[in-house]
């Protein structure tokens, strides 16, 4: 035994000396990649840094008769296909835009905003009063400003947690038009909108409470590692192509011909061909539940982790939290430390509005402009929450100083 272990050793000495011996060939290429992440890192954070955002609060109309299709329209306005040069990107760190769309409750108050780069408010503002002429739109103060949130000595306490998908990007979720609201002319009251579950339960947070849900966005890029090949990537829609062709490809192996498909299979190549159809923006999803610590209910948690129930599918696709600021069992977190740093980040990240990027850079996933626009748009009257505020008056054309 004690041979062997010399032997052993002796090994590892002369693995290491060989290294040693050809040092002059690697280490130089190990540190010019220490250092080109590092510039990158650098660069983009000051490229973030210098971004200047607005936020904008859109207060509705006693009466919205625009399906969500209309949200659809106002998303393609966001698409924002240009990535910059490689020089671009090297040079000045610069990086893909993005966008937050936010639902919001304070102590019961809903309200819709979008966060957006400055340089895109033109655009966003044209979009939205074009299909939505009686809205109303205002540059308001970061909402989140008014929450310090400092751990076991702070006077909120607050739990959050992130959304995924349950299957591969290419499966849609229930949209809207799943829920019968792209026909036009249907009664109010004959309507199902599945954002007014999650528009009730914001409005019946009372005093000292709050809950914010943010849907970050992005065009949606190459992520997807191709197969065969090392370095290049895929989108989402040759995602859903694959998949196309392995439900096809079972059908062929089982005996069936792709035109003869079981009803199910037929049903989510239908739906993943109507999904890559249309434009895709990459996404992540934050919700956070807070209250002043007298004030604070557990059982509001619930509220926030059934908010995109709804919208799931047994037989396409669906969201369920995660990372959620949870401890399984008390000794996995001695006197709160873990517990108070994960809430910390939570609320950090989202007020950064950080998801595609550090210093919070997650795993996005990919929701179409149907998807986007069933998760986040403006409900007619059907949302009667009280405390949901809507403008009494009504305008007939929007602001004359939009572009044209």
């Amino acid at each position: 035994m004690q041979q062997q272990f010399i032997e052993l050793l002796s090994t590892v000495f002369t693995v290491i000396l060989f290294f040693l011996d050809i040092a002059f060939i690697w280490l130089p290429i190990v540190l010019a990649i220490s250092l080109y992440v590092i510039w990158m890192r650098a660069i983009r954070a000051e490229w973030i840094a210098k971004i200047d955002w607005v936020m904008l609060e859109m207060k509705l109309p006693q009466e919205i008769r625009k399906t969500p299709q209309a949200m659809e329209i106002v998303l393609n306005g966001l698409y924002q296909g240009s990535k910059g040069s490689w020089l671009d990107k090297v040079s000045k760190g610069r990086l893909k835009n993005w966008f937050s769309l936010e639902l919001v409750s304070i102590e019961g108050n809903v309200k819709f905003f979008i966060r957006t780069p400055t340089m895109f408010r033109d655009v966003i503002e044209a979009q939205i009063y074009s299909q939505y002429p009686t809205i109303e739109i205002y540059e308001v103060p970061d909402y989140t400003r008014d929450v310090d949130y400092k751990g076991k000595d702070s006077e909120w306490s607050v739990w959050g947690a992130e959304f995924k998908l349950q299957k591969e990007d290419a499966y849609p979720i229930r949209t809207y038009i799943d829920y019968g609201m792209d026909r036009e002319g249907v009664k109010e009251e004959e309507k199902t909108d599945p954002m007014v579950s999650t528009i009730e339960y914001l409005g019946s947070l009372g005093k000292g409470e709050q809950a914010w849900i943010q849907i970050l966005i992005q065009t949606a890029g190459s992520r997807f590692s191709k197969p065969g090949k090392w370095f290049k990537k895929e989108g989402w829609k040759e995602q859903g192509e694959a998949l196309i062709k392995k439900i096809s490809d079972k059908a062929k192996k089982d005996g069936a011909i792709f035109s003869m498909l079981s009803k199910s299979d037929d049903r989510k190549v239908e739906a993943i061909e109507r999904n890559i159809s249309k434009l895709g923006f990459d996404c992540g999803i934050r919700t956070i539940y807070l209250a002043r610590d007298d004030t604070f209910r557990p059982s509001m948690i619930q509220g926030m982790v059934g908010a995109f129930r709804q919208y799931n599918s047994n037989q396409l696709n669906g969201f369920k939290p995660t990372n959620s600021t949870s401890i399984d069992f008390p000794w996995q977190d001695f006197r709160k430390i873990r517990l108070t740093k994960m809430k910390k980040n939570m609320v950090d990240a989202y007020k950064r509005r950080s998801y595609f990027y550090l210093p919070y850079k997650k795993t996005p996933f990919t929701l179409n402009t149907e998807e986007l626009a069933t998760i986040f748009h403006f409900p007619g009257s059907v949302a009667g929450t009280p405390t949901f505020g809507r403008i009494q008056s009504k305008k007939s054309e929007p602001p004359m100083h939009l572009p044209q």
